[in-house]
């Protein structure tokens, strides 16, 4: 440990493990860099929660070039970590289907694809009898049109990735210690953060501070003033094994009432959703809600897809998304007038698939002052306080 650092990442999570590693391993960047974690365990971390899957289907074109190099990232791990240790990862593509059951959602669903399209997605859309022909299973009399796209969309190892990221960091020098921010302290000209204060009673000085808090982004923020929209909101995972395992993959099914449900393997699939209330909750609140499952999402997935009627749930969890009240889209780049505030916070459930390219851009940024590869700056903090959002209508 220093007493100061070039750079002061707090959250260890996916974010700032990209962050750190994507800086350790940019020959232009010869400084120093601290990463803060308040729960080394991870136990109760977004990363640790997440359901580690791919997708192009956004409604911003921005999202979908991101997870397009998150896929090139995911697919080259070794090669972009320079690492031979590192091993080959790939992604399930099973892909996501998106369902239509109304006009308004068809028009959601055909102004995505143009997006997606424009933006070089393999996106297909699908007629009823289209999907009937090629996923026998679901029961649609109810759909009018549907969504699908095989190519870099599915699954992949979202902990490997993390894991590495890590590893190759520390291996390259970057430190991480474990403890709770506390404090944040302006210079007189309240114009750059000074030092940083932690829970084990050490300040730090820092040349630039980066805010990767997930859920907890909003209140990092208040300790330099800075309003930020972000809250966590609770997502609820099940695992089940079906009784009768569909005889082909199935695809990441967004279901009309919110509810998805996708391939695991050897006869398991995963249902994710979130209540009708959605509020903001705790930072500490993962109960589950057993009555939720039982009289709401089994039995939707059970009618889309008959076959699962009989299941029974061999695993279930809770976590928190890092909820953009604004927009449900990334807040990233330095704060207008604390200019040394970088912001990697809002991701909205995005954040796994998202994090290589907003670390690499963030370590641009925090290298040259400005993006060399991918401009992220559509999702800079100002639209924040112009209220002038960016909305993500494709979020899960």
């Amino acid at each position: 440990m220093q007493d100061s650092y070039d750079i002061i990442i707090i959250g260890g999570g996916i974010m700032g493990a990209s962050t750190a590693c994507f800086l350790s391993q940019n020959p232009d960047f010869d400084g120093t860099v601290l990463v803060v974690e308040r729960d080394p365990s991870y136990e109760f971390a977004s990363t640790s929660h997440t359901n580690s899957c791919m997708r192009q289907q956004f409604s911003t074109g921005l999202n979908v070039r991101i997870s397009q190099f998150a896929a090139d990232y995911v697919k080259n791990l070794a090669n972009y970590l320079n690492d031979s240790r590192v091993p080959k990862l790939d992604i399930q593509n099973f892909g996501y289907m998106y369902l239509a059951d109304s006009e308004e959602m068809v028009t959601t669903l055909r102004s995505n694809h143009a997006v997606q399209q424009a933006a070089g997605a393999a996106t297909k859309l699908l007629s009823r009898s289209e999907i009937a022909a090629a996923y026998p299973f679901y029961a649609l009399d109810d759909i009018l049109l549907g969504s699908i796209n095989t190519v870099d969309e599915g699954f992949f190892d979202g902990q490997a990735v993390f894991d590495w990221q890590r590893r190759i960091s520390r291996e390259a020098g970057v430190d991480y210690i474990a403890a709770e921010v506390t404090a944040l302290t302006k210079n007189k000209a309240a114009n750059r953060i000074q030092s940083v204060t932690l829970s084990t009673g050490q300040t730090l000085s820092c040349g630039q501070l980066v805010n990767a808090t997930g859920p907890r982004a909003a209140r990092t923020a208040a300790m330099a003033g800075i309003s930020l929209p972000v809250e966590p909101r609770k997502r609820f995972t099940w695992v089940f094994r079906a009784e009768h395992p569909l005889e082909q993959p199935l695809p990441l099914t967004v279901d009309p009432c919110g509810v998805h449900v996708r391939e695991v393997g050897g006869g398991t699939y995963m249902a994710g959703a979130h209540t009708e209330e959605d509020p903001a909750v705790a930072f500490d609140d993962f109960a589950l809600d057993h009555g939720f499952w039982q009289d709401h999402v089994w039995p939707m997935i059970a009618t889309r897809i008959p076959q699962f009627e009989a299941i029974k749930v061999i695993s279930e969890w809770a976590g928190h998304y890092a909820y953009n009240t604004l927009d449900q889209n990334a807040i990233t780049g330095p704060h207008p007038e604390i200019s040394n505030f970088l912001f990697l916070n809002g991701f909205s459930g995005h954040g796994l698939q998202q994090s290589p390219a907003m670390g690499r851009g963030t370590a641009e940024w925090l290298t040259y002052g400005s993006y060399r590869s991918l401009d992220l700056s559509a999702f800079h903090y100002e639209r924040v306080t112009r209220n002038a959002p960016i909305r993500e209508q494709a979020v899960i």
